[in-house]
């Protein structure tokens, strides 16, 4: 190798890292004065009251009612998009390679995982707030549960498109030492292959988790909102993007300080969501 050659690609090194290490620094500081900015404007609301007391307080409440509305949401978000989400991304993965049908499905997948989130909340009111209106002659209209498959339908494209990556990341050779064996295809699928997997699954999972934790759109049309705290996924459920959404409207200064302190818990709940799945797997890997 000549020495210009040499010379010209330590340059080209020198600045590719130069320029990853600048688009690593700006999103550091990005984040920074995001967490500042919620943290100084929201830290006057930053007390206990902000956690056990419930937004109909207004000025002398809290959020917890929005707290635990938002949970429960995701709660049941993620209960109905994880199995449904694993099963579809398996089946591309390990089933679909000789059929047409795969990459239809990939296609429209990927359609459904950039659909706006407003579009998912009013075709849920319709398929299912309005039913459930006239099957119950207007007891049960939004609720919790309208809420919970709005946000399934947001979480179901990232966890089917995380597991078929993930499947098809496990080396052929595990499969063809497995099938040599007279493993039959549903045990290697399930015993093997998504074993192999499991971390890259769960932390699709984890992905879809955070992306739902902040929408707001879809819950207007499903859930609706309440100032009072409810378990009932039949009953209206607060959320605590709502609640911020509403709050951020009120001329209150008082009521803005909330908002931004509603921010402020669900910024660094999704953040500590994504240290944890990222320290625990990354701990996993390194003890395995």
């Amino acid at each position: 190798m000549s020495a210009s050659l040499y010379t010209k690609r330590r340059i080209t090194n020198i600045v590719a890292m130069v320029l990853s290490v600048a688009a690593t620094g700006v999103g550091l500081l990005f984040l920074a004065w995001i967490l500042w900015e919620t943290l100084s404007q929201g830290i006057a609301a930053l007390r206990p009251q902000l956690f056990t007391k419930i937004t109909a307080y207004r000025e002398e409440g809290g959020l917890a009612n929005a707290m635990v509305g938002s949970l429960i949401l995701n709660f049941l978000g993620i209960l109905i998009a994880t199995p449904v989400g694993v099963a579809a991304g398996t089946w591309l993965a390990e089933y679909s390679r000789r059929s047409r049908l795969g990459p239809t499905i990939r296609f429209l997948n990927d359609i459904l995982l950039s659909a706006p989130s407003i579009v998912l909340g009013l075709f849920v009111y319709t398929i299912v707030v309005l039913p459930s209106k006239y099957l119950s002659n207007g007891d049960v209209t939004f609720s919790g549960i309208a809420g919970g498959v709005a946000l399934a339908l947001i979480a179901l494209p990232v966890i089917v498109r995380t597991t078929d990556e993930m499947l098809r990341l496990v080396p052929g050779t595990l499969r063809e030492a497995a099938l040599s064996l007279g493993v039959p295809q549903w045990k290697l699928t399930t015993q093997i292959l998504i074993r192999a997997a499991r971390s890259g699954i769960v932390t699709g999972v984890l992905l879809a988790l955070a992306r739902i934790s902040g929408e707001t759109a879809p819950l207007l049309f499903t859930a609706f909102g309440n100032n009072f705290m409810t378990f009932n996924p039949l009953d209206k459920m607060p959320s605590l993007p709502q609640v911020i959404y509403e709050y951020t409207k009120d001329p209150s200064p008082d009521i803005n300080t909330l908002a931004w302190a509603g921010a402020f818990v669900l910024t660094m709940f999704v953040l500590a969501l994504s240290l944890t799945a990222r320290f625990a797997f990354r701990s996993k890997v390194s003890h395995d």
